[in-house]
């Protein structure tokens, strides 16, 4: 891994939370929305084949935000209805995205062991 990696995953990744400030800032719109909006935004990009080649530019600079989970979505769905054709719709999103999912519980599981709300 180079310098140039580095840089340009910190920046891709620093311009999709630019995007998310602004909307923020700017618009009406909740955080639940934008997070959704961005989610969906993903899904788009690697259907009609763009977000895979930013991901291969900005690595984990496009892989960590809500779109490169939107990215895994669309790729799992594609990746299964070719495979087992139109229930692949139903199965895929869940396959590609489930080691996401179960570290995201596992991790907020652990969280709720060893630390404790307390009000404030």
């Amino acid at each position: 891994m180079n310098i140039l990696n580095l840089l340009n995953a910190f920046w891709v990744g620093g311009l999709i939370c630019v995007v998310g400030q602004i909307l923020i800032d700017k618009t009406n719109l909740t955080p639940a929305r934008i997070l959704v909006g961005f989610l969906i935004a993903g899904m788009i990009l690697s259907a009609v084949g763009i977000y895979p080649y930013i991901v291969d530019f900005a690595g984990a600079g496009a892989t960590v935000p809500l779109s490169g989970f939107g990215n895994v979505i669309a790729q799992g769905v594609k990746k299964a209805v070719e495979e087992q054709g139109f229930f692949g719709i139903f199965t895929g999103a869940l396959t590609a995205g489930s080691a996401g999912i179960t570290a995201a519980v596992f991790f907020s599981l652990l969280a709720s062991i060893f630390f404790r709300s307390r009000p404030k």
